[in-house]
């Protein structure tokens, strides 16, 4: 100690220019020497570490161990970096621990051995690499992928392990990559283009949906969040990628469901207009169709009043005839009503039985015998006589007597309706052939829409449901009702009954 007393002025002048802290310690671990930056750095005034021992600036914990790791060094005698690989603590006079880093130089003066501490205190650096340590962990542990390239060249600098575990690349593959190798949908020239605006400044930040490849072939959609940023003067490109495949997914079924729901609501709509349209003709048609009967009806019933003679019994029967074929025909509408009524709400109870074919057209050519017109002739069809059909009889009868009526309606006087029979394996058709007006081509396709008529045959009475209601009766049957017709030409109607039930 005595020697550096002697050389203080020589240490202090030396060591007072050098900003680490600098401790000289004999070999009995006493401090003989301390330049300013050390005192200031644990806490200590001018010469007041001079004579402790160096235990007082080491951790309490450590104690024991320092003595055999000094005692180790100076027998090495070898200039070092002490506690590498490991945290050394100085402790400040209040008792405060901190970082050092110390560098250790043995020396021989006068015959005597003495070591050299070159200490750093690297409380700020261990903040900073803890920071650093911390916004890497972040940037590598984040769900989300994060890519750093180059702004001049492209390729990646790094990227974390969200990233490559999607992407199906590793970090070395990436670094020999750049964005336009895993982005399907665009090229080098193109993705420069694009982040043109970040590059020049005039954005700050970029976000945009594009798809991104993985290293399988296989694509998903992603959100691109672009930004210029540093590393020392160079300049970065950062990306935050969000992998969006669940959002398109279900932005994709909202979008669908929207439309179905759309879809919907417009049928529905369209349904309500329908309605509407359909409850203005029903009144249309029940007040044209029923007023005019009942007028009859109301005349007739009228005029009998005032042929009170027994001579006069012609004219009283001529009008009881007119009320008898009103009220028939107002009571065939109300049972078409009824019968829509029915099948709107599925109560239709269809009864099958065996039955002559030529039992129902008989039925229906006598009572069609009486509304046909002057001349108007029915063809009945031949050698049926032998044909049975296990069906619903009044359904069968229900529409043939429809289409004969019809062929009787649209027919003009001195005109003949043919009824013919043919056979398949599956079906008995029975074909209702007249030379009337026709069913204008462009109408045809709604023939069978409730209430609908022809233009051509609206001067005539009619509901316009008698098609609908025996077509849709048929068809729950298993048979049906097809036509073909040339306006002005005539029609032919053909029902098929399956044989086969």
């Amino acid at each position: 100690m005595k020697v550096f007393e002697k050389n203080s002025n020589i240490f202090k002048l030396l060591s007072e220019a050098v900003s680490e802290g600098i401790i000289v310690v004999n070999d009995k671990q006493m401090i003989v020497a301390a330049n300013g930056a050390a005192n200031k750095m644990f806490g200590y005034a001018d010469e007041e570490l001079i004579g402790i021992p160096l235990d007082t600036l080491i951790p309490s914990q450590h104690h024991k161990s320092h003595v055999g790791h000094f005692k180790g060094f100076l027998k090495g005698s070898e200039k070092r970096q002490m506690g590498s690989g490991r945290n050394l603590c100085g402790v400040k006079k209040n008792g405060n621990q901190f970082p050092v880093e110390v560098g250790l130089n043995p020396f021989k003066l006068y015959g005597n051995t003495y070591i050299m501490a070159l200490m750093t205190d690297i409380t700020e650096r261990k903040k900073a690499e803890e920071e650093l340590s911390h916004w890497f962990q972040i940037f590598n542990e984040s769900l989300n992928e994060i890519y750093v390239f180059d702004a001049t060249t492209f390729k990646f600098i790094n990227v974390n392990h969200g990233a490559q575990i999607n992407i199906g690349y590793n970090l070395e593959e990436l670094g020999n990559m750049a964005p336009a190798d895993i982005k399907p949908n665009f090229n080098e020239g193109t993705f420069r283009k694009l982040v043109e605006p970040l590059a020049t400044g005039k954005e700050a930040k970029m976000e945009f949906e594009t798809m991104h490849q993985r290293k399988d072939g296989s694509s998903y959609p992603v959100e691109v969040h672009l930004q210029l940023s540093n590393i020392g003067d160079r300049k970065i490109f950062v990306a935050i990628i969000l992998d969006i495949t669940e959002r398109k997914a279900y932005t994709e079924n909202l979008e669908r469901k929207v439309a179905e729901r759309t879809e919907q609501l417009e049928d529905a709509l369209a349904a309500e207009k329908e309605l509407g349209e359909l409850k203005t003709k029903f009144l249309s048609l029940v007040s044209h169709e029923f007023k005019t009967p009942l007028s009859s009806i109301l005349t007739s019933t009228t005029l009998l009043s005032k042929y009170t003679k027994t001579e006069q019994q012609q004219k009283r029967n001529k009008h009881l005839n007119t009320i008898k074929s009103k009220v028939k025909y107002l009571d065939n509408i109300l049972n078409d009503f009824l019968s829509v009524e029915r099948l709107e709400s599925g109560k239709v109870n269809y009864k099958y039985a065996t039955f002559s074919l030529s039992k129902v057209i008989n039925e229906v050519v006598y009572d069609s015998n009486m509304l046909l017109k002057e001349g108007q002739q029915i063809a009945y069809p031949q050698d049926i006589d032998d044909i049975t059909l296990n069906f619903d009889e009044k359904i069968l009868e229900l529409a043939l007597s429809n289409l004969v009526h019809n062929a009787i309606k649209y027919s003009s006087e001195n005109t003949k309706i043919d009824i013919k029979v043919s056979e398949t394996k599956e079906y008995i058709s029975l074909i209702i052939i007249d030379k009337g007006i026709g069913i204008p081509k462009a109408e045809q396709k709604f023939i069978f829409e409730r209430y609908f008529r022809a233009g051509n045959a609206l001067l005539s009475q009619g509901t316009g449901i008698g098609l609908n209601i025996a077509k849709r009766h048929l068809e729950n049957l298993g048979g049906d009702i097809t036509f073909t017709s040339v306006e002005n030409k005539g029609t032919e109607f053909r029902i098929m009954i399956p044989l086969n039930l």
